[in-house]
């Protein structure tokens, strides 16, 4: 059911069944544009995670209530200070700054910051090749040549091989062949008679087994230590200095870039919209795009794949902090501590939405 119908129906409910004492309405703000946790869909028609966490407590404690829009979080955030709406519905972030001057509910997520840059297939080509020519990386890979060469020589010379009156070039043949035998594994029941040579053949099973698991152990650490294929090499918030990044007015994203280390040291391209972020990155205007991970990766989400492929998600879970309601001062205690149970019932239950 929509999140305007369901608010004006279980207001209009507890209008006609409960006491005038206990049936005040709730002014409750929402954001419209920020998805996934709450977005307009049309007039008066909001959906998202933390719309429907909403949806929960008020059904739950038999809150009635009704919607209204707001643009951004700071304007929300101040709607509720100034008692204009008893809540604010949002993946609103707690951050210090915020919690000095607004009222919160119960935390009921932990979310983080993003940067979204343009990627650089010649970079991760690079990549590629330094992770394949890793000193690390050749030394397993020709230990294991190594040993599987010397078991090699071992079946080869009790197949008796080594004896044979043939060529030379006969000879190195049918040693190669054993070799790749050895190596891929692939016919290793044809290559030996003898006690002995199986031994050796189980061996080599054991050599690949720890050879393989080496090698793609150390390409897996090569390629998570690797920068993301993106334009710059980001390993904290820190390296954005020096660079245009996107961030939103009144968010997170703006108050991280406003204060050091990074204060004066960025020059800030304002966004209306979050939509707006792959435009300017795709047009020079940008050089990577600040913003909360869950909305960064609903937006990738709904971009062509052949447009996201033009996209690296960089630096995720930066900044990790606590989401809430935005909560009125002058809404009443009772009220403010069903919200808070409704809540910690909803997480205890498994029933708040995960951030994508």
């Amino acid at each position: 059911m929509k999140a305007h119908l369901v608010g004006w129906l279980s207001a209009a409910t507890l209008l006609l069944s409960a006491p005038a004492s206990s049936a005040a309405v709730l002014k409750v703000g929402v954001l419209n544009d920020s998805p996934p946790c709450a977005e307009a869909i049309r007039p008066g028609d909001w959906q998202g995670t933390a719309v429907e966490l909403w949806q929960r407590i008020a059904a739950r404690q038999k809150l009635a209530y009704v919607l209204e829009g707001f643009q951004t979080p700071q304007a929300l955030l101040e709607a509720s200070r100034r008692g204009v709406v008893d809540v604010g519905v949002g993946c609103l972030t707690v951050s210090p700054d915020r919690l000095g001057r607004y009222s919160f509910s119960l935390p009921f997520q932990e979310g983080g910051l993003a940067v979204l840059i343009r990627s650089d297939r010649i970079r991760a080509s690079f990549d590629l090749l330094k992770i394949l020519l890793n000193p690390q990386l050749l030394q397993v890979l020709a230990g294991y040549l190594l040993t599987v060469a010397l078991i090699s020589l071992l079946l080869w010379r009790d197949a008796g091989h080594h004896a044979s009156e043939g060529a030379r070039k006969e000879r190195l043949r049918s040693y190669t062949h054993v070799f790749q035998i050895i190596a891929t594994g692939t016919g290793t029941n044809t290559i030996s008679q003898h006690t002995r040579g199986h031994v050796l053949i189980v061996g080599s099973w054991v050599i690949r087994l720890i050879g393989a698991s080496l090698i793609l152990g150390t390409i897996t650490r090569d390629a998570i230590n690797q920068s993301s294929a993106g334009r710059y090499n980001l390993r904290s918030v820190n390296d954005l200095r020096g660079l245009r990044v996107a961030a939103r007015p009144g968010s997170i994203s703006a108050d991280v870039l406003a204060h050091p280390p990074l204060k004066g040291k960025v020059r800030v391209v304002s966004l209306s919209s979050l939509e707006q972020g792959p435009g300017l990155l795709l047009n020079d205007q940008a050089d990577a795009l600040l913003a909360d991970e869950a909305q960064i990766r609903h937006l990738l989400a709904q971009l062509p794949k052949a447009q996201r492929a033009q996209f690296v998600l960089s630096l995720p879970g930066t900044n990790l902090q606590s989401k809430a309601l935005a909560l009125s001062p002058t809404l009443s205690p009772e009220v403010a501590g069903a919200i808070d149970r409704a809540i910690s019932e909803a997480k205890r239950d498994g029933l708040v939405p995960e951030l994508p």
